[in-house]
């Protein structure tokens, strides 16, 4: 299993948009990305010079279906 990225929020929710999820909305600091066609809907929470969690990155990449490998492949691309 690879290591997951230390990287604040923006930069994870741009991982998950390469992953087919968008921003459906904002509530507070907190983006909600949605996947059409299906249940997924995660909740981010965006605070500026601060990091996203670990812990909550890798709740974040199974509510998304995803394996460690997968969203650590979307993370690394650039598009």
């Amino acid at each position: 299993m690879p290591k997951l990225p230390r990287a604040n929020a923006l930069k994870h929710i741009a991982a998950f948009n390469r992953a087919g999820l968008v921003e459906n909305h904002i509530e507070g600091s907190h983006h909600i990305l949605v996947k059409s066609g299906s249940q997924i809907h995660l909740s981010i929470p965006v605070h500026s010079g601060k990091d996203l969690g670990i812990g909550l990155l890798r709740r974040l990449i199974e509510k998304a279906g995803m394996t460690h490998e997968e969203y650590c492949m979307y993370f690394s691309k650039k598009r």
